[in-house]
């Protein structure tokens, strides 16, 4: 009914309808208390107003039932927000496992966007419908906002950093992209499209090659994905001259590293994450790993973050036994 007043998004993924029912509940919890309380102020007015000089108010002195009332009522009431929004909340944190990746990258005044299979997009996403979609966000010069109205989805892309948003779209289309925090003159022609397409058209469509002439063909047919991106940027970069699996190497080998306990100089560990990898390549000495010297210079301000994330991607997709 909301939507076809105009007065609501259409609700076009798997937690929309969730979203809308804790927004909506406590939109009318608030009017309910704030009716209540203003007909209470109004009656009691009234009720209660002097009515002569000589007239004196009975005086209560307390009342344990009336407190426990106005105390464990409005409790259970905050406490179930509460269990609602974080179990809500947890969901939207944590995308599925079998959700297919995209990387996209916000900057003044446009969302670069780049499927896992090497397929480019500027302020337009392609996804199949009825499948989870992980999106991993940065930026490269300021905040950002990541917002899609009709999946109820929004996350910040700061610079630095890496943020992640998952939606699951229930109907095919084309629904509104946004950024949603203010990042400069031109933040209000930040806008773009997720066209949601049914899975074989999407694959029909990731096939096709790179249309917008943005990724170059890898052995000749179609776009290079971004794990092979970023190998061929580790090799470019001289990387694998350090990292690699051999006696007396002057890095760490890579292989197998994404995901696991790294044990750091000084003690302690980390696990090596998307953010860890990152903080590695543009700030070695951050987090010193055991048994190698500080002797990795910074990438910082050599590798855009679109490189970064391939980078990050190649070491993700390195396997057991593969030369590093």
């Amino acid at each position: 009914m909301l939507e076809r007043l105009g007065l609501m998004p259409t609700q076009a993924s798997t937690v929309a309808g969730d979203v809308d029912a804790l927004y909506l509940s406590l939109v009318a919890l608030s009017v309910v208390f704030s009716v209540g309380i203003a007909a209470a102020l109004a009656f009691f007015a009234i009720r209660y107003r002097r009515r002569s000089e000589a007239h004196e108010a009975e005086q209560i002195h307390g009342s344990l039932a009336l407190e426990l009332v106005w105390s464990i009522i409005p409790f259970v009431i905050a406490m179930g927000i509460f269990v609602w929004g974080a179990s809500l909340f947890i969901t939207l944190k944590r995308p599925p496992e079998n959700a297919i990746e995209i990387f996209a990258v916000g900057k003044q005044w446009m969302w670069k966007l780049q499927h896992l299979e090497g397929r480019r997009e500027i302020n337009e996403l392609h996804v199949p419908v009825g499948t989870p979609v992980k999106v991993t966000l940065t930026s490269e010069d300021v905040i950002h906002s990541f917002f899609v109205p009709a999946f109820r989805v929004k996350q910040d892309a700061v610079p630095g950093r890496y943020s992640t948003v998952w939606f699951e779209a229930t109907q095919t289309g084309s629904f509104h992209l946004f950024c949603a925090e203010y990042c400069g003159t031109e933040h209000s022609l930040m806008i773009g499209t997720v066209t949601v397409m049914e899975p074989d058209d999407y694959q029909a469509w990731l096939s096709a090659g790179s249309g917008d002439g943005m990724a170059g063909p890898a052995h000749g047919d179609g776009p290079r994905s971004v794990a092979a991106a970023g190998g061929e940027l580790f090799r470019d970069l001289r990387c694998h001259t350090c990292h690699r699996q051999a006696p007396g190497a002057l890095g760490p080998s890579l292989t197998n590293v994404f995901g696991a306990q790294v044990t750091l100089r000084g003690g302690g560990t980390v696990r090596a994450d998307e953010a860890y990898l990152r903080e590695s390549i543009v700030d070695p000495r951050a987090k010193l790993t055991e048994g190698y010297d500080p002797i990795m210079p910074t990438f910082q301000g050599l590798v855009s973050e679109e490189g970064l994330m391939q980078l990050v991607a190649y070491i993700k997709s390195l396997a057991a036994g593969q030369d590093t």
